[in-house]
């Protein structure tokens, strides 16, 4: 099952606010601090598993040992990496002591919470690993997943069950809402086919995403080398142009890695207008002109259109652009070992900052981690080492600003657009709302 899928079916210590995207309090009833290393948490009382056993504490203990032991080899290994041990307090107590202190825990705390006989167990697609979400899996089979809904004193039960179904293809999935054979498809169709739905009595819901559209650039050689090239590219970009016409102004023009909205957005201005001057000025400057740039992008429709658009804005400014569109897999392969010069992608959630860490330190060069751009600078470390050991809120912010100050002035990334979250429904789920951060609680509490 996907991410979206699993958090229908399993729920954590925390959850994440769909509006605000803070962690909050969900199998933990309450919580508390000793200092910057010790996490106190008690556990709500009366929850079960959909199998009936009562939620305590070992299986608390048990599922965040699991987690962190490399046999298991869970790919939530890293999200657990700073808790030295996790242990009982009584029936719903568990005390976590952390290696070094770490900002983020409580949003880590959000991974699904499983029964301790079945913790270090191996993934069970067909949902046999017991659950305390919202939903119990009843089916699943063939791109199909039937669920019931549950009452497991996490969330109240569900009015509706559900049906998940796999359809690759965007026509299927457009001919299956004109049809009635389906209520929801989010974040599933280009924005062109999106005034059809309106006209065949079906609506469109669009929210803002905590999503990031960008450019990376391999940082450490060939053209992209040259933060005079980077700043070009980044000015050449009309990014109100691309939200207004290819998102058929469901997305936000991008000035920042954060999206609007975020506690740690820094108050900068908007994205502002092209700069076709000064980015022909910097492409001289850099004895650049009539350059080739391979610029990589996925095989999404949508994706190459934009892609087009760009190649064409940075031949205006002097760059002659190569764009091969490659399977995501593959892409992402070839950017793992440094194959490529300009590559587009998605950062899906960007709910804490520290996700940026993954992405931008020096310690995360693939293949550690998601530095693909190979980017190496001591003072980004230094900021992105902080945010991730400061608690502080406003500390944070601080810090997070001086992060995206730097990344901006080298274009170390390029941010694009912020994509809204953009769901059609039938008038049978017309309540539904996306999440923020793209998944789907709004399922939980249909009318």
């Amino acid at each position: 099952m996907g991410l979206r899928a699993t958090r229908l079916v399993h729920a954590g210590l925390f959850g994440i606010d769909r509006t605000t995207l803070a962690p909050y309090p969900l199998v933990a009833k309450s919580y508390r601090f000793e200092g910057p290393r010790e996490l106190h948490v008690t556990l709500r009382s009366g929850v079960t598993f959909h199998g009936g056993k009562a939620l305590d504490s070992t299986d608390v203990v048990a599922t965040l040992a699991a987690f962190a032991d490399l046999k298991v080899g869970s790919r939530h290994a890293r999200v657990v990496s700073a808790i030295a041990r996790a242990e009982p307090e009584g029936p719903l107590g568990v005390k976590i002591v952390l290696s070094r202190p770490h900002a983020t825990l409580l949003t880590d705390l959000e991974l699904p919470i499983l029964r301790a006989d079945q913790a270090a167990a191996p993934p069970a697609p067909d949902g046999t690993l017991d659950g305390l979400g919202p939903f119990e899996i009843t089916r699943a089979a063939g791109g199909v997943i039937d669920l019931s809904p549950r009452a497991t004193g996490v969330f109240p039960a569900p009015k509706h069950a559900l049906t998940l179904r796999a359809v690759r293809d965007e026509n299927a999935r457009a001919l299956r809402l004109h049809a009635g054979r389906a209520d929801l498809v989010q974040n599933g169709f280009s924005p062109t086919l999106l005034p059809s739905f309106d006209r065949a009595g079906l609506q469109v819901v669009a929210r803002p995403s905590a999503s990031l559209t960008y450019l990376v650039p391999r940082c450490d050689r060939g053209i992209m080398q040259d933060a005079r090239v980077r700043r070009a590219v980044s000015l050449a970009v009309d990014r109100s142009m691309l939200a207004r016409t290819l998102f058929a102004g469901h997305a936000t023009p991008a000035s920042t890695l954060l999206p609007p909205g975020h506690w740690a957005r820094p108050h900068v201005p908007e994205a502002g207008p092209r700069d076709v001057e000064g980015a022909r000025q910097l492409v001289r400057e850099a004895g650049a002109m009539g350059a080739r740039v391979s610029l990589l992008v996925s095989t999404d429709r949508a994706r190459k259109l934009m892609a087009r658009i760009l190649a064409a804005a940075l031949e205006e400014v002097g760059l002659l652009v190569e764009t091969t569109s490659l399977e995501l897999g593959t892409m992402l392969g070839r950017l793992g070992s440094g194959d490529f010069e300009l590559a587009m992608l998605q950062l899906p959630e960007v709910i804490e900052p520290n996700v940026l860490r993954v992405f931008l330190h020096g310690d995360f060069v693939p293949p550690a981690g998601s530095n693909r751009g190979r980017v190496r600078s001591a003072r980004l470390d230094a900021l992105l080492d902080a945010g991730d050991a400061q608690r502080d809120d406003d500390a944070r912010r601080a810090l997070y600003a001086e992060v995206e100050t730097l990344v901006r002035e080298e274009a170390l990334w390029i941010p694009l657009v912020h994509e809204d979250h953009v769901a059609v429904v039938s008038p049978r789920a017309s309540a539904y709302a996306p999440d923020r951060d793209g998944r789907w609680g709004g399922l939980f509490d249909l009318p």
